[in-house]
This record gives C-alpha cells, sequence and structure tokens, in this order.
C-alpha cells in the first residue's frame, strides 16, 4: 500500500506572491491544492454551507446562486466574530475535501496553499511549511493592481495577519519574492531539497 504524499503548505501574507510560488512549483509538477479557491467553490457548491451562511448573513449573502463576495466581505470585515463563525462552517468542509483529494495524488509531496496556516494552527498537522515573503511596500502596489484596492484597505488586511517575521520562525523554508527569476531559483532548490528528503 502506497503511503499518501507529503504535505507541504505554502503561506504568505496579502500580496506576497503565493500563487506565482505556487505555479512555479506546479511547473515542475507538484500537484497544487489552494485553499482559498477551493473553499469558494464549496461556498458556491455545498448545500449545507449556502443554508448556514444565509443564517449567519441574511438573504443577501448569495446572488443568483453565487456567493456575494462584496456583501459578505464587508461584513465579516468589521466583525470578527463572523468572520469566525463563517470559518468554523466552510474550513471542516474544506479539510474533508483536501483529503479526498490528496488520496488520488501519487508525487512524493503536494503543496497546500492557504493564507492562515500560522494563525489557525494548521500549520501543526503539515509535514513541512514555505513561507512567501516581500517588503511590504511591494506588496501593497501588487495587491492594489490587481484587486483595484487602495493602500488603506491592504494596510489593514497585513495589520491582521502575522508578521513575516512570527512566519519566518515556525517555517522549514523561506522565499523571497522581488524578482522572478530569483524567486523560480528558489524554488527549484526547496523541490530538490524536499525531493531528497522524501523519495
Amino acid at each position: 500500500m502506497k503511503s499518501e504524499p507529503k504535505v507541504v503548505g505554502l503561506t504568505g501574507g496579502i500580496g506576497s506572491g503565493k500563487t506565482t510560488v505556487a505555479n512555479y512549483f506546479k511547473e515542475l509538477g507538484v500537484p497544487i491544492y489552494i485553499a482559498d479557491v477551493e473553499a469558494k467553490a464549496l461556498m458556491n457548491r455545498s448545500k449545507v454551507i449556502k443554508r448556514k451562511l444565509i443564517q449567519i448573513f441574511g438573504e443577501d449573502t448569495y446572488k443568483n446562486n453565487n456567493l456575494n463576495k462584496p456583501f459578505v466581505a464587508s461584513k465579516i470585515f468589521n466583525d470578527k466574530s463572523l468572520l469566525e463563525q463563517m470559518n468554523s462552517i466552510v474550513h471542516p468542509k474544506v479539510a474533508s475535501h483536501f483529503k479526498r483529494w490528496l488520496k488520488k495524488q501519487t508525487t512524493p509531496y503536494v503543496i497546500k496553499e492557504a493564507a492562515i496556516i500560522f494563525e489557525n494552527g494548521s500549520y501543526k498537522s503539515l509535514d513541512l511549511t514555505i513561507t512567501v515573503v516581500a517588503p511590504e511596500n511591494i506588496r501593497i502596489k501588487r495587491v492594489i493592481e490587481r484587486d483595484n484596492s487602495t493602500a488603506e484597505k491592504v494596510e489593514a488586511i497585513i495589520k491582521n495577519q502575522w508578521s513575516d517575521a512570527e512566519k519566518i520562525k515556525l517555517s522549514d523554508f523561506v522565499i523571497e519574492n522581488i524578482s522572478l527569476d530569483y524567486t523560480k531559483s528558489q524554488v527549484k532548490k526547496i523541490h530538490r531539497e524536499i525531493l531528497k528528503k522524501y523519495q
């Protein structure tokens, strides 16, 4: 019986470039599970999640059967307890979806990309963790361009997340994502080290 692949967590603050790094691992043949994307898909797909979220946020939670993201974001932005309630509904579903996905993978390791693996303690169940870092001014600029956001909004999100220094302390690998070539070379190096460890 072949054992399941090892699970390597990939995290980093908003705008650090987690998705870019995940794509480089994907190019090397590593299966990638992006928790945020799967969570959103489950929020749109699961009748149970829909029912529970409507109980918390009201009828405006869904528009034409799709999650009304701006509405939900505005609710949880000002109310931590609503965010916690939402997470307690969505996270267990994502966790069981991930377990089913993992069983189908045949590589030595997979990458699970998630924004808050340290904040919510889920890093304890991972085999290794990689944190992506970048200077704050670069991160703010990236998010403003990507999301059409404002510096104030991005700074507020950064304040709510752990600092890079706190994450680095608990990480097995750190990728500094400033230039794409350098980032790619770091990904290759880490990939080789992980394979050496688990093959």
